[in-house]
């Protein structure tokens, strides 16, 4: 049998000689103290607060997205994240005392938490800078060594991430590799700890075959269709307003927009003339207005552009309403914010997660009829429920499922750290943020100390005698 060289391993693989270096300081970094990690996110977080501008310049380079929406959606959600980070590790990595159970009187146990070892991250394009960052900042609260993969799609912002943590961490601490999919798949063969990935589900099966040839822990952030209910007691004002914000922020491109809209058949008009007044607020009165709007992303490129405005010609060949915009120009990538009605769940733009501006509304009966229709698709990453009524948001969250749900609101549970956010199915597994993001890199050790009462010698052989009678006492007192 041959075995293969570290030599030859690393001209077969690109990046063997990045994960050996990382792994050679797997276990100096899973003994850092908390002190230490706080540093390390401090030196992080004073890095991002000066290359404010450079971000802001890199996504408007990458798809012309709004410095309002980069300090908002990117920055701020990380520097959240790094805070909370800061003022928790110290306590999240203290070993947790867990009670004692009466047959091990004398013991006592408790979990430690500690490091996956060597994570691989790889991010999207759609909020590359957060989907990147928010990951990295557990990881590292957690004492793990990090290579980052992200997105070639926007490659400006790219290029800033990877200076950033250049300046911040030793390389064999952390590492941003470039590249595109050929780079992914290089990484994907290497034996990591533990895969971090976000985007389509596509990848994700991909990602998580890789984990399990390591047999590695994985997480998958994925998206999917996610339905925004309004019902009849809903403030269809305020709803609008929300959904308009939550869906064409990063001109739809967004894993937890509202994908499409259900509403009681006999408020579906009021509902729609609230959605225009909103669109118009926000991004101008006019056509003309909108499209030269400063405050409007584009599509990231041409494949998601073509995408895209191949599901809208296909919706309103096949009879949905276009009740506001629906223009496009493919030289600046630009679709309008637009709205379609007459939607049937048969019509093209109900296939698939639409990751983009293009809203559509369908109609319901009974809140019965939405039920079935959620339960009947893939389980979202989020769902929206708009009502007044307690019974009828109790109904939604015990008959469906989904990764995250914001009652009167949207996209917001996603900017807590105190709530997890992941996806259920095929909207993704397991869940990052706070707490939540150091136990997915963190290993959950357990600890049992034997102290100098030891009941257990009283259970061991031979069971002929007084070992087997207390067995059966003792299994008798959980009957």
């Amino acid at each position: 049998m041959h075995v293969v060289s570290k030599s030859e391993a690393s001209r077969t693989n690109p990046f063997q000689d990045t994960f050996e270096r990382l792994r050679a300081r797997r276990w100096e970094q899973a003994r850092t103290s908390a002190k230490e990690r706080v540093a390390r996110l401090r030196k992080l977080r004073e890095a991002i607060v000066a290359r404010r501008e450079e971000l802001y310049q890199a996504m408007y380079a990458d798809f012309r997205k709004p410095a309002a929406e980069v300090e908002s959606t990117e920055v701020l959600v990380v520097l959240m994240e790094l805070d909370h980070a800061l003022k928790h590790v110290t306590q999240w990595m203290k070993p947790r005392r867990v009670p004692t159970p009466l047959l091990l009187a004398g013991t006592r146990g408790q979990v430690r938490y500690e490091p996956k070892g060597v994570v691989l991250i790889i991010s999207p394009w759609n909020y590359p800078f957060q989907l990147t960052l928010s990951p990295l900042v557990a990881a590292v609260a957690a004492g793990n060594c990090v290579c980052i993969k992200p997105s070639e799609k926007t490659p400006h912002t790219a290029q800033v991430m990877e200076r950033l943590i250049r300046d911040v961490f030793d390389p064999s601490e952390v590492v941003v590799v470039q590249g595109g999919g050929a780079e992914s798949q290089a990484l994907l063969e290497l034996p990591f700890d533990h895969f971090f990935f976000t985007g389509g589900a596509r990848v994700g099966r991909k990602v998580m075959e890789a984990a399990a040839r390591h047999l590695a822990g994985v997480t998958l952030e994925l998206g999917g269709k996610s339905p925004a209910v309004v019902d009849g007691t809903a403030d269809l004002k305020a709803t609008a307003e929300r959904l308009v914000f939550g869906k064409f922020i990063n001109a739809g491109q967004t894993c937890v927009a509202p994908d499409y809209v259900m509403v009681p058949a006999a408020r579906e008009e009021e509902l729609l003339g609230h959605l225009r007044e909103a669109i118009e607020h926000a991004y101008g009165k006019t056509e003309e207005a909108r499209r030269a709007s400063p405050d409007f992303c584009r599509m990231v490129d041409d494949a998601q552009f073509g995408r895209v405005n191949g599901l809208l010609e296909r919706s309103v060949s096949q009879g949905a309403r276009v009740v506001l915009g629906g223009t496009v120009d493919a030289d600046s990538r630009y679709i309008a914010p637009t709205v379609l009605a007459d939607v049937k769940p048969e019509t093209a733009i109900m296939e698939e997660e639409i990751f983009g501006p293009v809203l559509p509304v369908l109609r319901y009966d009974t809140l019965d009829d939405a039920v079935r229709f959620i339960r009947e698709g893939s389980k979202p990453l989020a769902l929206y429920i708009f009502s007044q009524d307690d019974a009828t948001v109790e109904r939604l969250l015990s008959d469906t499922t989904a990764g995250g749900t914001c009652v009167n609101t949207v996209v917001m549970h996603l900017t807590s750290a105190e709530l997890p956010f992941g996806g259920v199915g095929e909207s993704g597994l397991g869940n990052y943020h706070g707490e939540f993001g150091f136990r997915t890199f963190s290993h959950e050790r357990a600890v049992l100390h034997q102290g100098p009462l030891f009941l257990l010698k009283n259970f061991f052989p031979p069971y002929s005698g007084r070992a087997g009678k207390l067995g059966r006492v003792a299994s008798r007192l959980f009957e």
